[in-house]
């Protein structure tokens, strides 16, 4: 099993790591974090990642091709051509096209998700139209080769789910039983219809604020 995941500057570290622990499970694995360049990667957690590979070395026919999200950090790899190119070759020869999260607003901008159903964070659903796939509202989303994430967290139910996709159910659910993912959240506060009103409306407030400095940064 060969999967290339994709790393870049203000990235969440949970999209990654969520998907990353459940496959570390897969038999026979290859992984290759790839970047631009063999750089530290700083995440939006302040930890840095080690990329193993970059745009010029990674493998051309990868099992698994992956995407984190990462609210400051998409509007720019969106806008990167160099990047963009490397994700639609990879995109292009990968058995799965995957993400969590606003990756999937990548895998769109890049030209992947035309036609497909794909899942996103909340606050980004709306820009998934905009690259011509059709927005789920879903943890995740399994259409043909394409498999979405929901925003951050969710990208643990998503590994899962493509596991089992791959390898079967069985395989899967003892994972699962070895990470002990039985999650007891102390709030129901996860969704915008389960947020309460003055919560959603200060969430949304600073991811306006995010997207219009990240805007802002990148025209200067």
């Amino acid at each position: 099993m060969k999967i290339s995941y994709l790393i870049y500057p203000d990235m969440t570290l949970l999209d990654l790591v969520g998907p990353l622990q459940i496959w570390n499970n897969f038999p026979e694995l290859d992984v290759q974090i790839v970047s631009k360049s063999m750089d530290p990667v700083t995440t939006d957690a302040r930890m840095t990642v080690l990329p193993t590979h970059t745009f010029n070395n990674a493998d051309e026919l990868p099992d698994i091709f992956f995407i984190p999200g990462g609210m400051a950090g998409t509007d720019r790899v969106c806008r990167d051509q160099e990047t963009l190119d490397f994700v639609r070759r990879q995109g292009n020869a990968a058995t799965w096209v995957t993400s969590v999260c606003t990756g999937s607003i990548v895998l769109g901008a890049a030209g992947l998700l035309e036609g497909y159903k794909a899942a996103t964070h909340w606050a980004a659903m709306p820009l998934l139209s905009e690259y011509g796939a059709t927005p789920v509202n879903e943890r995740y989303v399994i259409d043909r080769n394409r498999a979405t994430g929901g925003g951050v967290t969710a990208g643990i139910d998503f590994g899962l789910a493509l596991m089992a996709e791959i390898t079967g159910e069985a395989f899967a659910k003892a994972i699962q039983l070895g990470v002990e993912y039985a999650p007891q959240p102390p709030f129901d506060s996860g969704t915008p219809q389960q947020a309460d009103p003055e919560i959603l409306a200060l969430v949304k407030q600073r991811f306006a604020e995010v997207r219009t400095s990240q805007s802002q940064s990148v025209t200067e």
